[in-house]
C-alpha cells in the first residue's frame, strides 16, 4: 500500500497546487489527489486554491509533478450525480475531467451523490437516473481506460444496499469504489463492515478520522465530512481505520491510502502522515 493525500487539506491555508507538490516532495509522499475545477476561479487564478483547473495544460503539469516525484492517484470530480443537474452539468464535468486526466496520467476519477434524496424523486427514480448517468460516463471511461470510482458520501452511497446496486450499474472493470473511513462512520455505518462488504470493488481509499465532538453531535445525521478537523489517529475512528487497513492488507490491496484531514498549513496532516506510516509499518 502507498500513502497519498488530498489537497483539500490545504484549503484553509489558501495554498496553491504548486505548494502542495512542494509539501509532498519534502515529506516523501508520492501520490496526490485534488479537485478538478471546470472553468475559471479568481481564487484559484490568484494561487490561493490547492486544486487544478481543467484549462491548465495536463502534459506540462504532469512534467512538473514528475520533477517533484509525485503522481496523481485520483482526480476528484465529485459533483452530486443524484441531482437532476447530474444528467447535464455532472456528466459534462466528469467527462471533461476524464479526458484531462488521461493526459495528466491520472488513472481514476472520484464521483458521488448528494447528501439528500433529490426533491420530488423516489429512491427508485433517483437510482434509475444515476444508472443512466454512470452508463453514459462508463462508455467513455472504458475507451480511455480510466476507472470511475463511487465514493460513499451521500444519501445513497452511504447505504450498503444502494451502494451495491450502484456498483452493479454496469458490468465493467472500470466501475469501482473509493472507500472512505470517515464518511461511512459519520453516516452511522461500521466502516470495517462496509469495507468488507465491497472489498472486491475497492480501488482507492480515503483515510479520515472523526473528532469526538463531531461524532457526538452528528453521527447518523450527516452522510459525509467535507474536511475532517482531526488528525488521523487522534479521533474516535482510529481503531476502525486500523482494522480497515488490516482487512485491506489481508486482501492484498496494493493501492493508495489517501489521507483526508485539515492540514493547518502542515502540522496536522504531518501528524496524520506519521500515524499512517506507523500503521503500515506494523501491518
Amino acid at each position: 500500500m502507498q500513502i497519498g493525500f488530498h489537497t483539500d487539506a490545504f484549503n484553509s491555508a489558501y495554498w496553491s497546487f504548486e505548494q502542495c507538490l512542494q509539501w509532498a516532495q519534502r515529506n516523501g509522499v508520492h501520490f496526490i489527489e485534488c479537485g478538478a475545477i471546470d472553468g475559471v476561479s479568481w481564487i484559484h487564478g490568484l494561487g490561493y486554491q490547492p486544486h487544478v483547473a481543467l484549462w491548465e495544460d495536463p502534459l506540462l503539469l504532469r512534467q512538473k509533478m514528475e520533477e517533484h516525484g509525485v503522481q496523481f492517484s485520483q482526480l476528484d470530480a465529485a459533483f452530486p450525480l443524484s441531482l437532476p443537474e447530474g444528467a447535464t452539468l455532472g456528466v459534462e464535468y466528469v467527462l471533461h475531467s476524464l479526458r484531462w486526466a488521461k493526459l495528466a496520467g491520472c488513472p481514476r476519477i472520484d464521483t458521488t451523490d448528494d447528501r439528500n434524496r433529490p426533491e420530488g424523486l423516489s429512491d427508485r427514480e433517483a437510482l434509475d437516473h444515476m444508472r443512466r448517468i454512470y452508463r453514459q460516463i462508463l462508455r467513455v471511461a472504458e475507451a480511455y481506460q480510466i476507472t470511475i470510482n463511487i465514493e460513499p458520501h451521500g444519501y445513497f452511497t452511504t447505504k450498503p444496499e444502494f451502494m451495491a446496486e450502484m456498483l452493479s450499474f454496469a458490468d465493467s472493470p472500470f466501475l469501482a469504489m473509493n472507500m472512505d473511513t470517515g464518511n461511512t462512520f459519520i453516516a452511522g455505518q461500521d466502516p470495517v463492515l462496509f469495507l468488507s462488504e465491497f472489498l472486491d470493488k475497492v480501488n482507492h481509499v480515503h483515510i479520515k478520522d472523526v473528532s469526538p465532538s463531531l461524532a457526538a453531535a452528528s453521527r447518523g445525521e450527516l452522510t459525509g465530512i467535507a474536511v475532517s478537523h482531526c488528525a488521523v489517529g487522534d479521533g474516535v475512528n482510529a481503531d476502525n481505520i486500523r482494522q480497515c487497513v488490516s482487512v485491506l492488507a489481508e486482501a492484498g490491496y496494493d493501492g493508495v491510502l489517501s489521507i483526508e484531514c485539515e492540514g493547518q498549513g502542515g502540522p496536522m496532516i504531518e501528524r496524520s502522515l506519521e500515524w499512517v506510516r506507523g500503521l503500515l509499518k506494523d501491518s
